[in-house]
């Protein structure tokens, strides 16, 4: 596909050094019991001498030992404290309450937790990128109110909970869309700290060009136009690295940028991000057609009803699943060039984008 050549530096792509198959240490994956090994290299980031023992934390994978569910709970609770902070409930209440009512609502927080552990990986305090992790979370918000919109995909909930337009009519949320998004970047050139300048405008920069008329825009506009079409790969690919993945992309590098990272470090995370990018919708539209709407919290196998195109309408449950552990390899093979206690974070952030359930 396209988009596997599409990443400078990864012309062919046989799986990464770091990726083997063999009767050792090998996991059964959950997609169709298929066995992937994964040994991860000596590091080759500067100062480290950290040889981290390995454990296997998904059925497929084995990763550095890490206590991934307190990380993301902590993390997690670090971001909903800022965020809430953020947007405090004043005047016009209305519209403070439509914004507070979907940026608080819950989830999983995965985007603004990927920028805080890039931050961490190349060196940085996460507190110099907890404003800039609100931003995207800001950002993603406001898609998601957006993209509920009846104009749009037309969904009555969303994280269990009624969508925005339905809890304060699509006016407000239109207008609660639109003060996050104006807010998001406020929010991160007005309180990012410790940071050098010219990295946070670099940042910034990053973050509108993955969500304008060359970002998240292009991939929606082609969503809708493409409508009730008989989609290519190549299409549908287009259609998911600009809607859902450079956004993700852009919490990475944008959390690497301003934690100090150098261009070399930011390349392989960005490279990293566009890959568990594009997962994260293979992800999702495998759970569209195999989990119920209770599971998922929002309307379960609405795109197959609407004859809508996704990767396994494309390519069957069984390739899209294996696209899925390539994905997989390629994001891990980028972490393989740094230490990987510091990494520890994106290799479990990989496989728990893998193997989530919701």
């Amino acid at each position: 596909m396209a988009f596997l050549t599409a990443i400078p530096g990864n012309k062919s792509l046989p799986l990464p050094k770091n990726v083997c198959r063999t009767k050792t240490a090998s996991y059964r994956n959950q997609f169709n019991g298929k066995i992937v090994c994964m040994k991860i290299q000596p590091s080759k980031a500067a100062n480290t001498t950290i040889s981290q023992p390995l454990i296997q934390v998904q059925d497929h994978l084995v990763f550095p030992k890490f206590n991934f569910e307190e990380y993301m709970a902590a993390k997690a609770n670090k971001v909903n404290i800022a965020l809430d902070d953020a947007v405090p409930l004043q005047n016009p209440i209305k519209i403070h309450e439509a914004m507070r009512y979907s940026l608080l609502a819950g989830g999983k927080r995965v985007r603004p937790i990927l920028c805080l552990a890039s931050c961490e990986l190349v060196g940085g305090d996460d507190s110099t990128a907890v404003p800039m992790a609100c931003a995207v979370e800001m950002i993603h918000t406001m898609s998601l109110i957006h993209d509920d919109l009846p104009c749009m995909d037309d969904d009555d909930f969303r994280r269990g909970k009624p969508t925005n337009h339905k809890a304060f009519g699509e006016d407000t949320a239109v207008l609660a869309g639109d003060a996050l998004l104006s807010l998001a970047f406020e929010h991160a050139a007005a309180n990012t700290r410790n940071a050098d300048q010219h990295g946070v405008v670099q940042a910034i920069v990053e973050l509108a060009s993955a969500v304008g008329s060359e970002g998240l825009v292009a991939g929606q506009i082609v969503d809708l136009c493409s409508e009730g079409k008989e989609l290519s790969l190549d299409e549908l690919e287009y259609i998911h690295v600009h809607k859902t993945s450079k956004l993700l992309e852009a919490a990475v590098v944008c959390g690497a940028i301003v934690g100090g990272g150098d261009g070399v470090a930011v390349e392989r995370l960005r490279k990293y991000a566009r890959c568990i990018g594009l997962l994260f919708q293979v992800v999702d539209d495998i759970l569209d057609v195999t989990k119920s709407s209770e599971e998922l919290g929002k309307t379960a196998g609405k795109d197959l009803a609407t004859g809508k195109a996704t990767y396994p309408r494309l390519m069957g449950i069984e390739r899209a699943e294996e696209f899925a552990r390539e994905l997989v390899a390629k994001a891990v093979g980028e972490l393989s060039y740094f230490d990987p206690l510091r990494a520890a974070p994106l290799y479990h952030l990989a496989g728990y984008i893998a193997s989530r359930q919701n």
